[in-house]
């Protein structure tokens, strides 16, 4: 999996592409973690190059939405391949982070 960052403003912009899987998600949790240090933090993540995600890899994004939330900020998803967009619904992650329909929606969500 590869993950690269930018700034929009105040957000914080991470474009994920690739497979987050158990093999990546040690080293993808602690990318994240450190994207989300600070206060308030604003969190985009564009998931449009993401093919794949395991349950390994929806516990580092479970961390990080719980990290988010106790720094009062906003987090939410964009782009969502329809295979993955379809393990969030089935594992109920859709209720718990936002989802929305791409990157530029994701952005605006959390400024």
């Amino acid at each position: 999996m590869d993950m690269t960052q930018e700034r929009d403003g105040h957000v914080v912009v991470i474009r994920l592409s690739g497979r987050l899987d158990s093999s990546a998600a040690p080293g993808a949790e602690e990318q994240l973690t450190e994207a989300v240090s600070g206060e308030a933090p604003r969190i985009a993540i564009d998931m449009s190059q993401l093919s794949y995600v395991s349950s390994a890899g929806l516990r580092v994004l479970l961390v990080v939405a719980k990290k988010v939330q106790q720094q009062r900020g906003r987090l939410a998803l964009g782009g969502l391949a329809e295979n993955v967009r379809a393990v969030f619904a089935a594992t109920g992650f859709d209720s718990i982070i936002a989802i929305e329909t791409d990157a530029a929606a994701a952005v605006a969500a959390v400024r």
